[in-house]
């Protein structure tokens, strides 16, 4: 595929697994309908729905066919990945004003709400997974749909993302080694991502040991989308990145870039992507459009 079609095709996929995932949305009413708009605010705000489409593509890669138990969980996804997001931008974290190229929450409506939204996301996530069992019809969906919900908390939680996150936020202002900010990005950045491989393929009814390898590749790619957002972070614009540059510099955060170098730090990039594309030739998807995203990702410009 040549990168023009991709590029088409991704397009295409995006706006599919956008609109499954706004239509899980709550409507904005009630008395609580501000923190709602904040919701739909902050989910609305653009943005790549690479996490629910890797869910996706994983899922079919392994034969799934019922779409209605992968739904609500690619809508969970999100609302978590868009819940981070916004508690990462608030005052007492990043502070960013931009975020893809729009106001952040905290900036449109106040700190107080956008805490609470960010709250309301992450709850409303796991109230939209659970409706996944709705639809189940034997044991055997009903286990799978158990297992994807226990790994969506896990990867979420204090051993996934926030623990990552928890880290990072800790040893600001810090010197940071090399094996401590493995952690920090395997955790803050790759759980969500081998998360989204994992319930997809758990779903569709994937053997353990395929399950393992897409848990390398989704923790080899969450590390190299990281550092080379690290990279980015220093060596592209705020038009093209679509959020402020630099911010680590001004947060005094440890990344790759500050540790080893902008050289170093894109050979890690390269040596991490063909490690993860190995892992994907090792279960006969080299071709796929799953590792063509990966390759995607990894290699991006904003």
């Amino acid at each position: 595929m040549t990168e023009e079609a991709f590029a088409d095709c991704l397009k295409e996929k995006a706006a599919k697994a956008e609109e499954t995932v706004f239509s899980y949305l709550p409507a904005a009413e009630g008395f609580q309908k501000t923190v709602i708009d904040a919701m739909h605010y902050s989910m609305t705000a653009g943005g790549k729905r690479l996490r629910p489409l890797m869910m996706q593509e994983t899922f079919f890669l392994f034969g799934g066919e019922k779409e209605a138990m992968l739904a609500p969980f690619m809508a969970a996804m999100e609302m978590i990945h868009t819940y981070s997001l916004v508690h990462d931008d608030l005052p007492a974290m990043d502070n960013d004003e931009y975020r893809r190229g729009k106001k952040t929450t905290h900036v449109v409506y106040g700190e107080d709400m956008a805490i609470l939204a960010g709250d309301a996301l992450l709850n409303f996530a796991f109230e939209t997974a659970q409706k996944a069992f709705s639809v189940c019809m034997d044991l055997k969906e009903y286990q799978r749909t158990a297992k994807a919900l226990a790994i969506l908390s896990e990867k979420a939680g204090i051993y996934g993302m926030i623990g990552g996150q928890a880290v990072d936020v800790e040893n600001t202002n810090r010197q940071l080694s090399r094996q401590q900010l493995d952690f920090i990005y395997r955790l803050k950045t790759g759980a969500l991502l081998e998360a989204s491989l994992l319930i997809g393929a758990v779903l569709a009814g994937a053997d353990e040991e395929d399950c393992r390898k897409l848990e390398r590749a989704g923790t080899l790619v969450g590390l190299a989308f990281q550092i080379q957002d690290d990279i980015l972070d220093v060596t592209s614009t705020v038009e093209e990145l679509g959020k402020p540059i630099h911010s680590d510099e001004k947060n005094n955060k440890v990344t790759y870039v500050t540790l080893q170098g902008l050289e170093k730090a894109k050979a890690d990039v390269k040596e991490l992507s063909e490690q993860a594309m190995g892992m994907m030739k090792e279960m006969g998807f080299e071709d796929s459009f799953l590792c063509g995203l990966f390759r995607w990702l990894i290699n991006r410009r904003k």
